[in-house]
This record gives structure tokens, sequence and C-alpha cells, in this order.
């Protein structure tokens, strides 16, 4: 059975967001039971929700089906499967003997391969990895299939030469990276050496653990990562791509240890994972679009996240983003955008729905003058525009007073907010408010706390 196998589901889901079931369409919400249509919500505030995305209408269907044919043609020309374990290119796995090298082998011996190829990192063994990069393009299909465990050297002059990676895919086409083992970044040397740890430290970066990086027709899913250096999983650049079923942890104080980082990267799906970190669970960066994030555990860590974008008053671009169904449990952060005084552009039609909120600490957060740094930040008359933006069913209790922060900016007010079906409770011994300065709501926004309370 060749690669397709492992390919194929991914590929169509990739391909096919436009035909996502309810459970994850954007047309309607759930309210006890009952559909709420956009037809609904545009009567009662009198917007056109056809602004807002709707992966109904991202892709065109006979496009999809057309790139979909063309690489199952390709993938299935070959009728051999090559099968490419590490073990054969003296990979040890004993956890002490360096096996990057044979990592290497045995890689540009699977991309060369005219045949679909199954590259297998065997079970019950730990293979000690030092920077590698897997480069392609490749002549066919792969699926890499780690069933053991990847751990990274912890000695921090392994990294001299490239500071901010540890493993890379690098334009690599029909990739699915699967198998049910575990990446582990072995970070606590790195955390250990921040600056966020100890201000003593000097403020350096830390290899993010995986990178994708301009890859296509991509497949994430089923793997643990853990105790990354810094950010867990990184898409940079890449089109087409679905992640599942992912299990992301490190200890709640690892500085800047996100789960999964999105940038300059289109049509994403992102789909029953679990993410517990010190930083953003998720976080959505300048570039991308078309993003779907469904089903998602998150705590403890910083929450959901766009951006933050703007900073050194550059030019940011973050659109069309659903994040449909979420649990977060314990976080310093709900669903946030933050953006920084002086920058430009935009983050634009973007939908948080079906979200519960246990115990968080600002659940709901727009901020247009954050501030990342040790100086404080100059008064700015530019901004990235925030506009077109919709809560709905969103519920649980707040850990922090103020639940709900729209702290916008003058020059540039946000605009086209959309509150429908948002409640957020205060704890056992407080009350919950909502802070809103310089927001422009559709509709008669229907959210407790208020901005009246």
């Amino acid at each position: 059975m060749g690669v397709e196998k492992y390919i194929f589901p991914y590929l169509l889901i990739a391909f096919s967001l436009s035909l996502s079931s309810s459970s994850t369409s954007t047309s309607g919400l759930s309210n006890g039971g009952h559909l709420i249509s956009n037809a609904y919500l545009q009567q009662e505030s009198g917007y056109d929700f056809r602004a807002f995305p709707s992966y109904s209408g991202l892709h065109s269907e006979n496009d999809s089906y057309k790139n979909f044919m063309k690489i199952r043609r390709s993938l299935s020309a070959a009728s051999v499967q090559t099968v490419v374990n590490v073990l054969d290119f003296g990979a040890k796995g004993d956890g002490a003997t360096d096996d990057t090298k044979a990592f290497e082998t045995a890689w540009a011996k699977a991309c060369s391969s005219s045949a679909e190829v199954n590259f297998v990192v065997p079970k019950n063994r730990n293979f000690l990895v030092k920077q590698i990069k897997f480069s392609g393009p490749c002549k066919s299909g792969i699926a890499m299939q780690i069933v053991g465990t990847i751990t990274a050297s912890n000695d921090r002059s392994d990294y001299s030469k490239d500071r901010r990676h540890w493993i890379v895919f690098h334009g690599v086409e029909n990739l699915v990276v699967s198998g049910g083992g575990v990446v582990n970044g072995n970070g606590k040397i790195w955390w250990q050496n921040s600056c966020k740890t100890n201000k003593a430290n000097p403020c350096t970066v830390a290899p993010t653990a995986l990178t994708f990086y301009q890859c296509t027709n991509l497949g994430v899913n089923n793997l643990k990562l853990e105790n990354s250096q810094q950010i867990h999983l990184s898409f940079e650049k890449c089109r087409n791509v679905q992640v599942s079923n992912l299990v992301v942890t490190a200890p709640g104080n690892s500085p800047n240890t996100d789960g999964i980082h999105v940038t300059d990267t289109q049509n994403i799906k992102i789909s029953s994972t679990t993410i517990a970190t010190g930083d953003d669970c998720i976080s959505i960066v300048s570039g991308a679009q078309k993003v779907l994030v469904t089903g998602i555990t998150c705590g403890p860590g910083h929450g959901i996240s766009i951006g933050s974008l703007g900073a050194g008053n550059s030019e940011a671009d973050v659109s069309d983003i659903v994040i449909n169904g979420a649990k977060l449990s314990g976080t310093t952060n709900g669903v946030r955008i933050k953006t920084w005084q002086g920058g430009s552009g935009r983050a634009s039609n973007i939908k948080f729905q079906n979200i519960e909120m246990d115990n968080v600490e600002n659940p709901i957060i727009i901020d247009q003058h954050y501030c990342d740094q040790d100086k404080p930040c100059q008064e700015e008359s530019s901004a990235v525009q925030v506009e077109n933006i919709l809560y709905q069913n969103i519920k649980g209790t707040s850990a922090s007073k103020v639940a709900i922060a729209f702290d916008c900016s003058k020059s540039h007010p946000c605009e086209g907010i959309v509150m429908q079906n948002v409640k957020l409770e205060g704890g056992s011994t407080t009350n919950s408010k909502a802070v809103c300065n310089n927001v422009k709501f559709l509709n008669p926004p229907t959210f407790s706390p208020n901005c009246a309370n």
C-alpha cells in the first residue's frame, strides 16, 4: 500500500475546506441547539456578514478538485513503495549516539526516490538528532512515520550556525509527518538561560523545534511535541496544510514556548489538538490567510493570539481567520488580537465562536497598544486597522476583573465589532467588567459584562 494511504486524506481536507461539515462551518452558530444563521445576524445587526470569512466560499470547488487530482496522479505514477528506515542508514536510537548523519543520509535516499516513500523512525528508540534540514523538492510524495522519539541536543554550542531552528522541512511538497511518536526539544537549558527567566541573562533567540518552510500540500498529525527550546511548531510561507491530533506540552513557566505558530501561510486547518505550554497555544501573525482552527484544548499558556502585528512600524496583513470550537482553562489570556503602535495594514474578517473559558485571565482582548519591551512605547498616530471581528457563543469565567478589554487606537478605532451571545462571569469573589475604548460595534451588542458595567 503506497503513501496515498497517509497523504490522500490530508490533502483532500486541505484542498476542500470549502466542503467542511456543519460542525466546523461558519455559516451558522449553535445557540441552545438551534442554528443561528448569518441572515439572522445580518438582520439583527444591519451588517452584511458576507464580509466575514466563510469556508464555503474561500475556494473554487473546481480548482480544488483539479489540484487534488493533479497531485493524486503524480503520487500514483510509481507502483512501488520505498521504505526508508533510519536504522538501515546507521542510526542507533540509543539516546546518546549522534544520529544526525544517519537521518540526513536516509532523507537523501527518500527524496531522490521516484517511488512513493515511507520514511520510518521506528518505535522503542530514542534518536539524538542535532540541527537538521530536510530539503526538497523531492521526486515523489513522502510519509514520515515518527513512531519512536527524536530528541534534540541540549548543548547550545551545537546551534552556533543557526540559533533559530532545530528541525526544518524546506521546500517539500506532498508530505505527511505523523506516527504517534515524540519530538522532544530538550529545552530546559534554553529556558534557564532566557532573559524572561532571569533578567540578568542576555536576551537571545532560541530554536524552534519543528519548522515547515515553503512547504505545499502538507499533513502533520498524531504526534507529541514536547519541551521545545522555544516555539514548538511553525508554519512559514506554506500552502494547503492540515494539522490534527497533536499533543503539545511544556511547563507553564517555560518562556516563549508557543504551541503552533502560523506566519505568511495560506489555507491551513488546525483541529483536534491539545496544547499546554508557557506561551501562546496558537499564534497567528502577518501574512496568514484562510486559517481554520477547530477543536482546540488550551491551557496552561497565553491563549489564542492574532499577533503581535506591526512591530517596528511594519505593515501587517491577517485575514479570513476562523477560531471555531475551543476550550481554554487557566490561561493568562483567552482570545486576543495584539498590535503595536506605529504599524500599518489590517487584521480583518476574523471569527471567534463556540469558545468555553474556565478561570481565564483577560478572556477577550483587542490591544492596539501592545508593547513587549522594557522601555515604554511612544504614542504613534499610525496603527494596524482592526476590523470586521465577530465574537459569538463565548461563555465561561474570568479570573481577572476585566473580562472584556477593547483598548483600540484613537486614530484607527476598532471597527465592525459584532458581539453575539457572549457571557463571561467573574470568580466567586468579584464581578467582571468590560472596558471599551475607541471601539465601534455594528449591532446592539449582546454581551455580559457590557461596556456600561
